[in-house]
């Protein structure tokens, strides 16, 4: 009987886990659900009796060393920090290992000694990174066995919540980790432009912004995401001018967003003291300059970072709660941790209310014999189901599932450390995806 270690039973794991609990109940394996939360770990695995939940702390070496060593697989759903540490073990007991989460830089390090354990660690398999990744690949393969070559290549992704859901005047509801959220950006951004490099530092990111037009969904607005160049190498485009990742949001929010980054909220490395004793309005001043008695916070909050104290982007801030002189709840150590329970309390998906995933790609591509260019815009949009069955959660927890079912079915045979770019992969797995209806639209244009 087959193990399968689910580590992390977060809001992008319900689709996950079911696809996981479902193939189990088929094969009479077993699905090991580990989370801190007890009851949640709980919730996921109801009504399947090839279901166990395990009270989980990551940090506790002897119980997540035991879990892992008596895994056949690990999906780790965890934050992102504890990829390495889950890595290391895997390796140690010699254990495949798929995770949804972006390629952690010492991850590549293991590749030979994952190579000599004949073992396989898959990152980035869930929607962006992981869908994008795959889907790409197949464009780009497809324009190759054509006799073109890739000469602009625009990709971007988003969780939103569905266009017709206006509960809350930023647009943005939290269908996953809201740290990630808060944190977004904070290291800059990279990208190529015409064949020129251009960087943009975080304060200045949301600033960077422009239009897409997504078909269904109307205009969107776009800023760049992380280090595009990267992809440059990973999907060989030797040729390329043009290489931008991007993000999507309604408009309007990069310009609230940008006000939150001015103020230097976005920090989860300087430790605050006493937090939980402040207002948010006593927490907000902590990033303003030594006051004069009389003027008003949101005054001096407007005229600090220069922008109108009657406009849109104050009454956003408003919203959000950093004039409120209510305390500030739990426990949290730094403003990156208000700012996240802020994000959580103020921008759920509400109830019966379905959230949405766009990924789309626009690439130029030149065919030299037959003197031609083709530009392609292929567009996945998927709706969500429920506000706990999600889109985020089916997108990145769904590809997840299908490649740790196809390893555990020995239909990949890849070993090492790997992103989703080898077809052995991403043939098979976007073909499981097509099969249940996530799949792409494509527009193509010869000229």
């Amino acid at each position: 009987m087959k193990n399968i270690l689910i580590l992390g039973a977060g809001q992008s794991t319900p689709h996950l886990i079911k696809y996981m609990l479902d193939l189990a109940k088929e094969n009479k394996w077993t699905v090991t659900v580990c989370d801190k939360n007890l009851k949640l770990a709980n919730e996921r695995i109801k009504g399947y009796e090839c279901g166990k939940a395990i009270e989980f702390d990551v940090n506790d070496e002897q119980l997540r060393k035991e879990q892992i060593k008596s895994a056949d697989i690990v999906i780790n759903f965890l934050a992102p920090i504890f990829q390495y540490l889950i890595a290391l073990d895997c390796l140690t007991y010699g254990k495949n290992c798929v995770t949804a989460s972006y390629e952690d830089m010492r991850i590549r390090d293991l590749d030979k000694d994952a190579k000599k354990k004949g073992i396989l660690i898959l990152n980035e398999m869930g929607l962006d990174p992981g869908i994008d990744h795959m889907s790409a690949m197949s464009l780009i393969m497809d324009i190759r066995s054509r006799g073109g070559y890739v000469t602009d290549f625009v990709s971007y992704g988003s969780g939103l919540p569905a266009p017709e859901v206006q509960s809350n005047p930023l647009r943005y509801t939290i269908t996953w980790n809201p740290r990630n959220i808060v944190m977004a950006g904070f290291y800059g951004a990279q990208y190529l432009e015409n064949h020129q490099l251009k960087i943009v530092s975080h304060n200045h990111l949301f600033q960077r912004t422009w239009q897409v037009d997504v078909d269904g969904v109307g205009t969107l607005e776009a800023y760049p995401n992380r280090d595009s160049l990267v992809y440059k190498d990973l999907f060989n485009l030797k040729k390329v001018k043009t290489m931008i990742r991007g993000t999507l949001r309604y408009p309007g929010w990069s310009e609230t967003w940008l006000q939150i980054i001015k103020l230097g909220i976005p920090n989860e490395v300087l430790k605050i003291s006493n937090l939980n004793e402040m207002s948010y309005a006593e927490f907000t001043e902590l990033f303003l300059p030594v006051y004069s008695n009389g003027t008003k916070l949101h005054t001096r909050v407007a005229n600090y970072l220069g922008i109108n104290p009657t406009g849109k982007i104050m009454e956003n801030l408003r919203w959000l709660g950093l004039f409120s002189e209510e305390k500030i709840k739990g426990n949290p150590q730094t403003s990156t941790e208000v700012m996240t329970d802020l994000l959580n309390e103020k921008l759920p998906l509400p109830v019966g209310e379905r959230d949405m995933v766009i990924l789309q790609h626009e690439i130029d591509a030149k065919f030299p014999e037959e003197n031609k260019k083709e530009r392609i815009i292929s567009t996945l949009v998927e709706y969500g189901e429920t506000e706990v069955f999600t889109a985020i959660s089916k997108t990145v927890g769904i590809p997840t599932a299908i490649a740790a079912k196809l390893i555990l079915n020995g239909e990949i045979t890849e070993t090492g450390t790997h992103i989703p770019t080898k077809p052995e992969i991403y043939s098979k797995v976007l073909k499981e995806l097509e099969e249940i209806g996530i799949k792409f639209k494509d527009k193509r244009e010869v000229f």
